[in-house]
């Protein structure tokens, strides 16, 4: 059996598959070559992230596809109810990449509470003729430890953020539709472990408590952050966006920043994907990242190796 990993998969995944018979081509093939290159190989499965669709029409045109996998969590850019309807197994990675997302959302954090984001262009340019005035600009920063983290989407990168914010001494509130309660199990290093439960409460109120809020939904049909919701939220509020551009009023985050509501945000996605707004990428308040949360070299082997086992459990 053939298996395309579109967009990439790590070695372990590519050996767990090739032990188990399976040829695994990594060949990057564009959009709209997909559906010739994938029936005149008779590719069984394609593995994708976020940059490849597999809508309703590529799956209707290539019959031998037998498997549609995700490396990731977020499904949006696969029609998965046409392809399950059509007995094609749909998997997706849901833990993999947990991890990686919780921790660049504090990348995000901690670098825009101590101006890191502006200071990493200011200090090469002018860090020679400029030292002290930068350092007053940027010596009035602010410290985490204290402060109340809203999380909006409780699931599992909802979670791993939790115990980061916890572990450095975060108050930690969170919002979501579905879990209305959940432990959240510190462990050390040394083997020790602190668990903490955590209530949800109304979006709403995350939004007036929260000094940061953090976002970990799937994409939304609507804005999920509008300007009504900004309005809510304390001023000098930080916002970080890890999940979907969707879910997040581009235009109502830069009034808020240009009105001083919002005192900065960490977006690594964007609504209009590749090629975000130029007012997004020339604003000094936002901390920018090309859509990375799942990037990280750890992330990429438990996604290559689970979606390999996967295949392997289910077309061996």
């Amino acid at each position: 059996m053939k298996i395309l990993a579109n967009d990439g998969i790590s070695q372990n995944g590519v050996e767990i598959l090739e032990k188990a018979g399976f040829e695994t081509l990594t060949t990057k093939v564009a959009q709209n070559q997909l559906e010739n290159f994938i029936n005149e190989n008779q590719i069984d499965g394609i593995l994708v992230r976020s940059s490849t669709e597999v809508r309703q029409e590529l799956i209707e045109a290539c019959p031998s596809i037998k498997l549609i996998g995700r490396g990731g969590v977020g499904m949006d850019n696969i029609d998965v109810q046409f392809a399950e309807d059509q007995g094609i197994h749909v998997i997706n990675t849901p833990e993999a990449s947990s991890n990686s997302v919780a921790e660049l959302v504090f990348a995000h954090l901690f670098g825009m509470a101590r101006f890191l984001h502006q200071s990493n262009r200011e200090m090469p340019l002018e860090g020679d003729s400029r030292f002290k005035e930068l350092k007053k600009m940027y010596g009035n920063g602010i410290e985490l430890r204290g402060k109340t983290l809203g999380i909006i989407g409780f699931g599992r990168i909802g979670k791993e953020t939790a115990k980061i914010a916890l572990g450095i001494g975060m108050n930690v509130i969170a919002s979501d539709p579905v879990v209305q309660s959940s432990v959240i199990t510190l462990d050390f290093f040394n083997g020790q472990k602190i668990s903490i439960a955590i209530d949800t409460i109304s979006k709403q109120e995350v939004l007036k408590e929260a000094d940061f809020i953090t976002i970990h939904t799937p994409s939304q049909n609507k804005y999920l952050i509008d300007e009504s919701d900004i309005e809510m939220m304390k001023n000098n509020v930080g916002i970080i966006n890890t999940s979907r551009g969707s879910v997040l009023n581009e235009v109502a985050l830069v009034n808020a920043i240009e009105q001083g509501k919002v005192i900065f945000a960490g977006l690594d996605v964007f609504e209009k994907e590749p090629t975000p707004e130029i007012q997004l990428l020339m604003n000094p308040e936002l901390s920018l990242t090309p859509h990375i949360g799942a990037a990280t070299k750890e992330a990429q082997e438990r996604i290559g190796a689970e979606l390999a086992l996967q295949i392997v459990q289910l077309l061996s």
